[in-house]
């Protein structure tokens, strides 16, 4: 008989958001800043994709990371915490300008 994963668990479909997204998070003066333009794929909400980058961009890949003992994810992680939505962006010919 084959083995089958119990119906709880399911690989790889955990939201990014869950635990990279920290709207309460408060800046410490060792944090690097960064700000990123994202541009959501339709159907992704804003925290998803923005906490995508955060793990993109930091050890949420997690390659091993040697220290003198045991990582810490909290530690380490890259951390979306504020998100701006964009109304809409316009484009004007630069001729509107001379008017």
């Amino acid at each position: 008989m084959p083995f089958r994963a119990s119906v709880g668990f399911k690989a790889g479909v955990k939201d990014y958001k869950l635990t990279y997204y920290t709207p309460d998070y408060e800046t410490k003066d060792t944090n690097i800043l960064a700000a990123f333009r994202v541009t959501p794929q339709l159907g992704v909400p804003p925290e998803e994709a923005g906490a995508a980058v955060a793990v993109e961009s930091s050890t949420g890949t997690w390659t091993t990371v040697w220290t003198d003992g045991l990582t810490s994810l909290d530690r380490y992680k890259g951390r979306c915490y504020h998100i701006e939505p964009e109304e809409s962006i316009h484009s004007l010919p630069l001729m509107m300008n001379m008017l």
